[in-house]
């Protein structure tokens, strides 16, 4: 291991996230009592111009009147982008009046290190000046050109940031890439044409300490497709998958959550390691294959996923 290491960012569950717009305030009630493990509430793409203000109102409401946090939900605001005249009213008006009910803001379309910069800067004065007790996270969305270009630095811009999230659909267009569906494959590529993209992110993220996610899905009437998405991401290490309508909630917990046979595995692996390091080895066998320390932290990664799971789980048993 290197002697350079970047610590992990603040740890949340992130297997769904459920996207609902601020200008829908009817669809807010039922985030709350869905099983997603984050909500953003939506002010960018999901908002028309003329409704960006109102919007903005319905989701200071929101965050005040409901409470997120206590039915287990991680809650989200994504801001419009830092080259919009409405980004700096989100972050004052949002922050100002409701960020000490806010766990983090979502920046869309970041190209350089320096619009997390920005966002940060705001966010430190903001919760200074009305005295937040908590440190409100950065989460970012790599969906241009420019962003997946500069990926590393951006990574590496804020001790706020704490995860990334792949914004198929604008990165597509930013590519110009043919064509006009929001994720899934495109028969004329050998493969899947978003795999180099989504492993550059995942790589930047697990370099510096950050949480990598998937992002929208267009069609949610095809589960299958999505179920197949979501599992190639979580082949790769990705931690979760955004949920564009209330369906794909179910799958994202499904796919990120490890199996039980895969459960299983990692705590006889981790079982039998310890017994051979009681007996002096550094390595073992089990069911015929070597496993070493190596296979010690996969097997931990799975375990502690798992126990992150149960214990939201004997959380929200506890406030029902």
């Amino acid at each position: 291991m290197s002697h350079t290491r970047h610590e992990p960012a603040h740890p949340r569950l992130q297997r769904s996230e459920l996207a609902v717009p601020g200008s829908a305030p009817a669809m807010f009630p039922k985030a709350l009592d869905s099983d997603a493990d984050v909500v953003f509430l939506d002010l960018e793409d999901a908002v028309a111009p003329a409704d960006k203000e109102q919007a903005r109102r319905n989701v200071v409401a929101s965050l005040l009147e409901h409470d997120w946090r206590g039915a287990g939900k991680t809650i989200c605001v994504r801001v419009n982008g830092i080259d919009t005249h409405y980004f700096y009213r989100d972050m004052v008006d949002v922050i100002e009046q409701a960020g000490h009910r806010l766990d983090t803001v979502l920046i869309p379309k970041v190209g350089v290190a320096a619009d997390v910069y920005l966002t940060d800067a705001l966010l430190t004065q903001i919760e200074a000046a009305k005295r937040i007790p908590h440190r409100i996270g950065i989460d970012v969305l790599i969906e241009t050109a420019l962003g997946m270009a500069n990926v590393e630095s951006i990574a590496r811009s804020s001790p706020r940031l704490e995860a990334m999230h792949f914004g198929v659909a604008d990165y597509a267009a930013s590519c110009r890439a043919r064509t006009v569906n929001i994720g899934g494959l495109n028969p004329d590529y050998p493969g899947d044409q978003w795999h180099a993209g989504l492993s550059r992110m995942l790589v930047a993220c697990r370099a510096y300490g950050l949480r990598p996610i998937d992002g929208p899905f267009g069609d949610f009437k095809d589960t299958d497709g999505y179920r197949l998405a979501a599992r190639r991401g979580a082949a790769l290490g990705i931690e979760g998958k955004w949920a564009i309508h209330p369906s794909q909630i179910a799958l994202a917990n499904e796919v990120f959550s490890p199996p039980p046979a895969e459960l299983e595995r990692a705590r006889r692996i981790l079982a039998a390691l310890d017994e051979a390091a009681a007996q002096g080895k550094g390595a073992a066998q089990l069911d015929g294959k070597m496993i070493d320390a190596a296979s010690a932290r996969m097997a931990d990664n799975v375990v502690r996923t798992a126990a992150a799971i149960e214990a939201k789980s004997k959380e929200l048993a506890a406030t029902r």
